[in-house]
This record gives C-alpha cells, sequence and structure tokens, in this order.
C-alpha cells in the first residue's frame, strides 16, 4: 500500500500541473479531467495517510 499511495500522489501532482497546462490551453475538457484526477487521487492519498498514517500501520 505504501507504494501505491506514493504512485497515486504522484499522479494528483502530475493532474495539477496538467491543470496548469490546461487553463493556459483554454482547453475546457483537459480542465475537468485534470480536475477530476487531482480530486479523486489527491483525496485518496489524503484519507489513506490520515487513517494509516505515513509509513502505514502494518496492524
Amino acid at each position: 500500500m505504501n507504494l501505491l499511495m506514493i504512485i497515486f500522489a504522484l499522479v494528483a501532482i502530475f493532474a495539477v500541473v496538467n491543470f496548469f497546462q490546461a487553463i493556459k490551453q483554454k482547453n475546457i475538457l483537459a480542465i475537468i479531467f485534470s480536475v477530476a484526477t487531482a480530486a479523486i487521487f489527491g483525496w485518496f492519498v489524503i484519507m489513506t495517510v490520515l487513517n494509516q498514517g505515513y509509513p502505514p500501520k502494518l496492524h
């Protein structure tokens, strides 16, 4: 779960970067998808850290 959480955090960070690039290009569909991706993956990472801590507890 530890490595998966790091990968999901990277996906969320890349989605935020893509959001700003999509705003610069005025691409509405890319803005929608990047916001949705950042929200979903970011929420998963935040709730995993709050629930299990970092590094995650094994028991």
